[in-house]
Formats: structure tokens, sequence, C-alpha cells
């Protein structure tokens, strides 16, 4: 879907050019507008609006500077119709890129292949850098067009090119993230900080580069267990995101997930919840519901909303995640028996025991098939359904009770416990790649008794290889265990 959406516009691209040519200034937004409509609007007579008295006045005074040898008449442009232009673009992807449209409106192309519209507008305005009116556009409306010249506000120059690379900064910026992988996150996150530094100087305050620095160094913050500076850094990324890609980027929607993760964790609940529907809102208009992306983001939301004990309203979210997993993964997946753990817990703090069994069994089934039966994953989800299992049969027996004694039946109390903070946060680390490795006392002694003889081999080093580049050489050679 997102390969014919990328053809399709492209495509509309190279129309859209050779359409301007034939334009004159005056008429650009008419001419712009008319061009949306006939690739966007489900109205099937576009008619471009054309002002004739200003048109034909500008022309006559400028008959003889801006006559263009060749140029014919400079308002063929209003005869284009959706037809014809749904054609031309068959063409160009057959030509071009030897694919087969076989459509001849907007309203079949986007049923055949589940496009959306406002991803095509966004893709077409992004590519030929058209800025249109924010407003509610009524694409499917078949009495009148979806654009008019009022809606065009600007046109931008496009131009393809070659981003400069701060060459040190990059290489401060790769060895850090080579030191966090090998977990030496201290080391990693002062290279980070010196790459952050040299980006600066040399891009100054907004840049892609410093976002992406940023929200490095915001997870490794996180990691470490400092949750406010984790907090601070991400809000700074994702203000630079905002500002230098957009608010609508697929980037900027990540940097609003992980922004809510670092809210929940400094105790900001209502504050995550609303950054994570802003995220939901903004991956619906860039990509629509059926993403696999969409998958990680209602669970992040059923998540919270568990955590908050809105159980229903969690278990929607959840549900449509897992339905998203199986479809995109394959229901033997990983992430598919996550979701149902997910579920299952959920239906097990609304005490529908039943249902929960029954997702904890898909999961453990999953667990079993795929990393066998000694895992550890395996097991926790053993030792769960052990759990929902007990809690099951006492329910029943206290029914059974009830149904035989009526109201003289000596009840046990159930353990309906509320999800903890703690927990829900855990599963929030696991869907979004983050895991925390607990260690014994033993395991942080040898931890430590590593770490001195690495910086002991390293000392060494220096003192036999004085060159410049020594030590950071040493540091990426040694092994890991």
């Amino acid at each position: 879907r997102i390969g014919i959406s990328e053809l399709i516009t492209r495509c509309a691209k190279h129309i859209f050019k050779t359409y301007l040519q034939g334009v004159e200034l005056s008429a650009l937004s008419a001419a712009v507008s008319h061009f949306l409509n006939c690739f966007l609007s489900s109205f099937p007579d576009a008619v471009a609006h054309l002002p004739p008295d200003e048109l034909v006045s500008r022309r006559k005074s400028r008959k003889r500077r801006n006559r263009v040898p060749g140029g014919g008449d400079n308002t063929a442009w209003a005869s284009l119709t959706p037809s014809e232009l749904w054609k031309n673009i068959a063409s160009e992807a057959q030509s071009y890129y030897h694919f087969t449209i076989q459509c001849e409106s907007v309203d079949q192309v986007v049923e055949k292949y589940n496009l959306q519209k406002t991803t095509l507008l966004r893709e077409i305005s992004v590519k030929t850098g058209i800025q249109i009116l924010i407003k509610e556009y009524n694409f499917d409306s078949r009495h009148k067009p979806a654009f008019t010249e009022e809606d065009i506000l600007n046109i931008f120059p496009v131009v393809k090119h070659v981003n400069p690379k701060a060459s040190d900064a990059f290489h401060f910026f790769q060895s850090g993230q080579a030191k966090v992988q090998q977990g030496f996150l201290k080391e990693g996150c002062e290279l980070i900080n010196e790459a952050l530094n040299l980006f600066n100087n040399v891009y100054g305050p907004m840049h892609v580069e410093i976002c992406a620095c940023l929200r490095l160094l915001a997870r490794l913050n996180y990691i470490m267990g400092d949750h406010p500076e984790a907090l601070s850094n991400q809000q700074k990324a994702v203000l630079m995101s905002e500002r230098v890609l957009g608010i609508e980027h697929p980037n900027t929607i990540q940097e609003y997930m992980h922004l809510a993760l670092y809210c929940f964790a400094n105790g900001q609940l209502s504050t995550a919840l609303k950054l994570l529907y802003r995220a939901r809102y903004l991956m619906l208009l860039v990509c629509g519901e059926d993403h696999p992306e969409m998958a990680l983001l209602d669970s992040n939301i059923g998540l919270v909303l568990h955590g908050v004990m809105e159980y229903d309203l969690s278990l929607r979210f959840l549900e449509n995640a897992l339905t998203i997993n199986t479809k995109y993964h394959g229901p033997r997946s990983l992430k598919v028996a996550l979701s149902h753990h997910l579920v299952a817990r959920v239906y097990e703090s609304k005490a529908e025991f039943r249902s929960a069994l029954q997702h904890e069994k898909e999961g453990y089934t999953i667990y079993k098939n795929q990393m066998g039966e000694a895992h550890e994953k395996t097991k926790e989800s053993s030792e769960y359904l052990k759990y929902l299992t007990q809690q099951a049969v006492a329910l029943q027996r206290t029914m059974n009770e009830i149904y035989k004694n009526g109201s003289n039946a000596s009840i046990m109390p159930l353990k309906f416990t509320a999800p903890s903070m703690a927990s829900v946060l855990e599963q929030l680390n696991i869907i979004n790649g983050i895991i925390f490795i607990p260690l014994s006392q033993k395991d942080l002694e040898n931890l430590k008794a590593e770490v001195q003889r690495r910086q002991q081999l390293q000392e060494l080093g220096k003192n036999e290889e004085p060159a410049e580049d020594s030590p950071l050489e040493l540091e990426d050679k040694i092994p890991i265990d």
C-alpha cells in the first residue's frame, strides 16, 4: 500500500511539473486547485475557476514581453479533467515504473488499494511544495469540488540535494552508539553529549541530527534511571522534530510515543495519554488504521488505560493491536503472543477468567513452539496460566456457594488486584524495546571486576601506543562476554 501510494504521487508529480509550465503566474493558485480537484476530488465535472477579465488584460499588456516560443494557449491547463489526469497517471506508471494501474478515478484507486485521500494529499503537497489552507476538506462530495483558489496559500521550490554532514560530530555519535551497544552506557552518554555540542556548533540549534542526539540521550537517561532528565531531553527532541520535520512527520509521531513513555514513568498519566492519542490521530491521517505501527500505538494506549483502570476502553485498543499484529506478523509471532498476554491481563482485572485463560493459552502455545519449554517467557506464561486457573476455580466455587445457599453463603474473599504502575511500566518498556536485566549481587561484583580489568587493559594500550586514535580503537576491539 505504501509503495502504491508513493508510485501514484510520483507519477502525479511528473505530470504536475509539465502542467505548471503552461500556467501564468496570475492564475497559479487557480491552476493548482484545479489540478488537486482532478487528482483527489470525487466531483466528476471539475471546472477551473478562470478570472477572464484579469487574465485577458494581463495577457494583452505582457503579450510581447512574455511570449514564449511554441508556448501556445496559456489557459490550456483549464481543460484538464479528472478522467484525463488519471489516464495520464496510469500511462506514466506503465511507461516509467512498468506498473499497471487499472483505475479511471481516485475513488476506484482508494477502493482497490485501500488508500486514504488525505495521505495522497500530504504526499503530493510534500513532493511538489504546495502549501494549502488548514481546514476540513470534503473529498467525497459529488456536488462541488474539494479545493478552491483561496485554499492554495503558496508553492515552494523542491530541490534535490545532499545534506552536508558534520563528520567529526557524526564520528562521535557513531562511537557513542557503539559504546551503548557494548554496554558502556556512561561512556556512550559522554560521547553523544560531545556529538551534540559539535552538532550545535556546526548546524545551529535546530537540525535533524541534533534531534537524534537528544532522543538517544533521553533513552540513555531513562535506562540509567534518571527519568526527569529523560523527560527534559525528549521534550526538546519533540519540539525540534515538530519545527524541523513537521508535526505530521512519522519521526515526530515516534517522538510523541517516546515522550508519552517518559511522562508515564514520571507519574504524568493524563499527559502520557494525551500524547498517545495525539500520535494516534496523526498516524491515522498519515498512514491510516491498517498499519503495523498502529499496533504498537494501540498497545501503549491500552496499557496506560489499564493502569488507570479503564478496562473496557483498554480492551478495545489491545484487541485492535492483536488483530493488526496477527495480520502483519502472522499468528505464530512473538508480538502476537505478547498481545495475547496483555489482553489476558485486562480480562483478569475484569474477573473474566475464562477469556483471560483463552488468550494466555494462545500466548503460551506460541512461546512453547517458538522458544521451547525451558525458556523464561514460556515458564512465566505457564505460571500465569496456573494463577488464572486458581482464580477461575475460586470464583466458580464462590458462585456455586451463592447459588446453593443464597444470602447465607460463607463467601471467601476473592483477590482482584488493580494493576500497579510498576507492572504497567514494565510492560510498556517491553513493548517499546526497553528491557532491564536484573542482576544479583554476585553478577554485579563480576561486572565491576570485568570493568576494572578492561580499564587496566586500556591504560596499558595508551602507554604502548601513544597515537591519537588508539584509545578509541582499543575500546572498540575489546570483546564482550
